[in-house]
């Protein structure tokens, strides 16, 4: 099938199923005229990176993970610690965003919000606590 028939049934656009093919995360054949030609495990493929990539994976870890699929005789000990350095990853950026999230309530609840020039928020920003 062509790359819009791939680019539908994968549901990705086939901007990214080129990028997809020019890092050498799928490889479809070439038609005689030299187009490409994904089959259906090409769009297979390309549906398990659309959701490994939903889940935050990365290229690379994305790269691991297909070759772990293809590889029959993976132990699923490599794929769970896979999973597990990503959920690792993911409460490390909810800390930080949680952490974020009190700061700017706390410059948000310390700023009058009137007509005044005085502000916290940009005091703060500004490097100038307390001046």
């Amino acid at each position: 099938m062509n790359i819009g028939a791939a680019s539908e049934k994968a549901k990705l656009p086939a901007k990214t199923i080129r990028y997809y093919e020019d890092i050498d995360l799928i490889r479809p054949t070439r038609a005689d005229n030299g187009y490409r030609d994904y089959s259906d495990r090409d769009v297979h493929q390309l549906k398990f990176l659309q959701r490994a990539r939903s889940l935050g994976f990365t290229i690379d870890e994305c790269r691991l993970l297909l070759s772990l699929y293809h590889d029959k005789n993976r132990a699923s000990a490599d794929v769970k610690a896979i999973a597990e350095a990503k959920i690792a990853e993911v409460d490390r950026k909810i800390a930080e965003l949680q952490g974020l999230r009190v700061t700017l309530t706390e410059l948000s609840c310390n700023c009058q919000g009137d007509q005044r020039p005085d502000c916290p928020i940009i005091d703060d920003l500004a490097g100038e606590h307390g001046a």
